[in-house]
């Protein structure tokens, strides 16, 4: 879980630490609304958002691998086993992402920027559709359900 830091502004050392985030995660940022896994992966995800709020640019690495919100999940174990249906389905999620924002995996941006690509490139519903189509919170999700991006 993030740390609150007592100082701000994207100078200060804890503003620049670069996140490792799933490129998925980009989305569900933006649609959550408190349901998670646990409660532990709720109040992780709730310190994330809240310091990219209050960093927007803090840069994040789009990877599509277990990250720093995975890390609270009960089923982490299970999504780092290479072999695992639901790794499977996750990282399928993440490429497509990052196919869709035409940028390579490992690639480094500021959060606020991140949040803008995907918002532009993921705008249709086949697109959506396409990524959050088998995400069992996509009928909870305010991204999901957003109609005008």
């Amino acid at each position: 879980m993030l740390k609150k830091s007592n100082t701000s502004g994207s100078g200060s050392k804890t503003g620049s630490k670069c996140l490792k985030i799933r490129a998925h995660h980009l989305c569900c940022i933006q649609g959550f609304q408190g349901y998670g896994y646990s409660p532990i992966f709720v109040a992780n995800l709730k310190a994330v958002i809240s310091d990219l709020k209050a960093f927007p640019s803090r840069p994040l690495e789009l990877v599509s691998e277990c990250d720093v919100i995975c890390e609270s999940c009960p089923g982490k174990r299970e999504c780092t086993v290479q072999e695992s249906p639901i790794s499977g389905r996750l990282k399928s999620m993440d490429l497509v992402v990052i196919e869709k924002l035409k940028i390579k995996e490992g690639t480094i941006m500021e959060a606020d920027k991140a949040f803008s690509l995907i918002n532009s490139q993921l705008a249709n519903p086949s697109d959506i559709n396409e990524v959050c189509g088998t995400c069992k919170w996509r009928q909870k999700c305010l991204w999901y359900m957003q109609e005008e991006r």
